[in-house]
């Protein structure tokens, strides 16, 4: 016989758990596990749904098979967001050839590209930054990873051009993917027709784009040209709508991730000074002969690797990951019943004490846990996040710039402005022996305001 499913307390009737959830969806995650343990079932509204804790549970959840648990059916929140036809509202078979798609974008030479762009609109980026202040940590670095995400994705003229309008479109499309869309998301209301309006104009923005480098006969190393580039296994390419839809789904697999962690790393460098010395010397020898950053460098600091592992353990860019049970579903001796959705959070299970010694201390060193699913932080199994390569070289590749530069005021000298790095290290005061961190100066200080 199935063992009961622990059932959370406090449905209200006809919403259930939904209010709850809608205020503060983790809280909801962490009162389930808290009272029921690592199964746990609430209600959504009606959409009953199941909680899931463990690497264990983690690793059935990830290994079944779509036509189990489907991702497809979890997500159709999203499909007004990137289009018919596209991911979560494509057949499986045309979903699979656009994952292929989307892959080919991240091949070697792009994310090479890819690294310099980064590098130039980091650059760019803290140009204009005094060597004090205060700034909003998380506001700045969405709007930069976005203007990087845009200039990867769509090429410089759409960047430059249309950076301001782009962020506001994406911006409804994301506001547009609230917790009532996970019950319905065409129901008639003022941010679900922004979402739709943003769809539309997006659509418009990026054909006329496409036509214009049609008609140019260029071609570009970017995301676009990919898409363009691309066809299906009858031949057939991908349609403006289609090319729309792709864009729309790498944005959201990379840039939150990308701005979400850089805001947290940085804020965790800030909060842990005693890692500074180590970091300083990881990027110099990263800068060492040469004023580029390289694929093959960013690959090779592993202290600043640990600190993203470690924010992207500690603060997650997921707050929940879902399937919908398509028959019913045996794990470990419950039997989840078909139309239900299962989850999984990360948020909890990276901080089981099981699999994490001393889990609410923030350590850089930590070494992964043995058991390969007990950290989720891009999900697993085919769906697993495509955009995590991309959000990961974004991350690497700004904080290499902003921790590669120290202020250097003592003996009465001002510290070398941001944006200095082309220019000879003498012209900004920077002392003897410290002038590829000179040429490298972006915002230094900035760790010290973050931290205060």
């Amino acid at each position: 016989m199935a063992k009961a499913i622990p059932q959370l307390s406090g449905a209200l009737s006809g919403s259930g758990h939904l209010d709850e959830f809608n205020a503060d969806p983790l809280a909801l995650m962490n009162r389930a596990y808290e009272e029921c343990g690592e199964v746990a079932e609430f209600n959504l509204g009606g959409l009953h749904t199941v909680l899931l804790v463990g690497p264990e549970a983690h690793e059935a959840f990830f290994r079944a098979p779509d036509e189990q648990l489907s991702a497809a059916q979890a997500y159709q929140m999203m499909v007004p967001v990137f289009g018919e036809g596209v991911q979560y509202g494509a057949p499986p078979e045309i979903e699979r050839q656009q994952l292929k798609m989307q892959v080919q974008g991240l091949k070697h030479d792009r994310m090479v590209n890819y690294a310099a762009v980064v590098e130039k609109e980091a650059e760019e980026f803290l140009a204009d930054w005094g060597p004090s202040g205060e700034f909003d940590i998380y506001e700045a670095f969405t709007r930069l990873t976005l203007k990087t995400s845009t200039h990867c994705l769509l090429g410089a003229d759409f960047r430059y051009q249309l950076t301001e309008e782009f962020a506001e479109l994406y911006h409804d499309l994301e506001d547009g993917l609230a917790p009532s869309s996970l019950s319905d998301p065409y129901q008639d209301s003022e941010r679900f027709r922004r979402r739709d309006r943003a769809r539309e104009r997006l659509e418009h923005l990026i054909s006329e784009r496409v036509r214009q480098r049609r008609d140019a006969g260029g071609w570009e190393h970017d995301m676009l040209q990919v898409y363009m580039d691309s066809t299906y296994s009858d031949g057939r390419k991908l349609t403006d709508h289609e090319i729309t839809g792709m864009v729309i789904w790498f944005m959201f697999a990379g840039h939150h991730t990308s701005s979400n962690t850089t805001a947290w790393t940085l804020l965790e460098i800030a909060r842990n000074p005693e890692y500074k010395d180590r970091l300083l010397a990881e990027v110099d020898a990263l800068f060492e002969g040469t004023e580029e950053l390289s694929l093959k460098g960013l690959r090779d600091i592993p202290l600043l690797e640990g600190f993203i592992r470690e924010s992207l353990r500690v603060h997650p860019p997921l707050n929940v990951i879902s399937r919908r049970v398509m028959f019913d579903w045996a794990y470990d001796g419950y039997v989840i019943e078909a139309g239900r959705n299962v989850m999984v959070c990360p948020h909890i299970s990276h901080k089981l004490p099981a699999y994490f010694d001393e889990p609410t201390r923030f350590n850089p060193d930590r070494k992964p846990p043995v058991n390969m699913f007990a950290e989720i932080p891009f999900g697993g199994g085919r769906h697993k996040c495509i955009g995590n390569g991309f959000a990961i070289l974004q991350v690497k590749a700004i904080l290499s710039w902003i921790d590669g530069c120290e202020k250097h005021d003592d003996e009465g000298q001002d510290a070398p402005q941001p944006g200095a790095r082309r220019q000879q290290p003498e012209e900004h005061g920077v002392h003897e022996g410290d002038e590829e961190r000179g040429q490298r100066r972006c915002m230094g200080d900035a760790l010290q305001q973050v931290s205060s």
